[in-house]
């Protein structure tokens, strides 16, 4: 009997290359790029679910995830909230009201759906700067405390808060693949195939575009509250729609559609980025092509063109057995 499934199996080897990475970084600031990367990555995986497994386009999605970072920032700043009572409120409030986001937004279709979302987001961007009273406008929030002790782990230092944020990844994947290797999951992808079929064979449109959107974007309020634990400062630009940008990047280039995909994306654009950065404000005139030319030949993402050149080979190596 099989202990582990083949896809479980191959996360072993990303997740002891993740757990060493510590003991091999050259100093503090490589971790913070790789638990900046990793607190990103579960932000990605939300969008993934509902742009890549339920086909819509989600441009809030960088909004809700801010909605969580000033949930913890303003409980555990203004009103001396633990962190780990402030975190599920995060995804919580993201996920009430990304339903109620949704229960608007998903009658739309197509494009409309994004504009409607970009002009939702450009909206909670607006109430978090001016907001001054709620959310202390454009200074920002402050000192925002580290997570607290849990028994004998401290999470001072940045070596405990990069564990944390690659426990919470993982907690993440794991919740991933359950959804989408469920019935839900199977839903949320014959909407994406097409609605008018899916609903043919007795998938509710409505509220199951809502399940996923709702899902999506705890995903993206959890991550919020990891980041502002994290940075212990957030400011109104942590609802920038450029962030929403930089993970359909991450997603596109690692995988849509795919669960290790946004993880591999937001990991290895992260460092693309940061190698780049000697460059300066030229770096993007190396960044740009490099994007397009991926876009462009590998349309499918770096893990989906993977799982299908897999498949390729499987079926190669059973036609020449069967003529054998």
């Amino acid at each position: 009997m099989r202990l582990l499934s083949d896809g479980a199996r191959g996360w072993l080897l990303p997740g002891l290359a993740a757990l060493l990475f510590p003991l091999v970084a050259a100093n503090d600031y490589h971790l913070t790029v790789m638990a900046t990367a990793f607190i990103f990555a579960i932000a990605t995986l939300g969008l993934n679910l509902i742009t890549g497994y339920a086909g819509q386009l989600n441009l809030a999605h960088a909004s809700f995830m801010a909605i969580g970072a000033y949930t913890v920032g303003i409980l555990s700043v203004d009103h001396g909230w633990w962190f780990w009572c402030a975190l599920p409120v995060a995804g919580v409030t993201s996920a009430v009201l990304g339903w109620f986001v949704g229960l608007v937004s998903l009658r739309l279709q197509g494009h409309f759906f994004s504009i409607f979302t970009l002009c939702v987001g450009y909206i909670i961007f607006l109430v978090i700067e001016k907001w001054e009273s709620l959310t202390h406008g454009t200074v920002g929030l402050m000192g925002i405390p580290a997570p607290e002790s849990i028994g004998p782990i401290h999470f001072d230092g940045l070596a405990a808060q990069y564990y944390l944020t690659l426990a919470f990844l993982a907690a993440a994947i794991w919740a991933k693949r359950r959804i989408v290797n469920s019935l839900l999951g199977r839903a949320f992808i014959a909407l994406r195939n097409s609605e008018e079929l899916a609903e043919a064979i007795g998938i509710q449109r409505m509220r199951t575009k809502l399940l996923a959107f709702t899902l999506s974007v705890f995903y993206a309020g959890m991550a919020g509250g990891l980041y502002a634990g994290f940075a212990r400062f957030i400011s109104p630009d942590a609802a920038s729609v450029n962030l929403t940008f930089d993970m359909m990047i991450y997603m596109i280039v690692g995988g849509i559609g795919t669960v290790a995909g946004p993880v591999l994306g937001a990991v290895g654009m992260s460092w693309l980025t940061q190698s780049l950065q000697f460059l300066q404000e030229y770096r993007f005139m190396v960044f740009g092509p490099i994007l397009i030319l991926l876009v462009l030949h590998v349309p499918q993402g770096l893990v989906g063109s993977l799982s299908v050149g897999r498949l390729r080979w499987q079926f190669r190596r059973g036609r020449s057995h069967a003529e054998s």
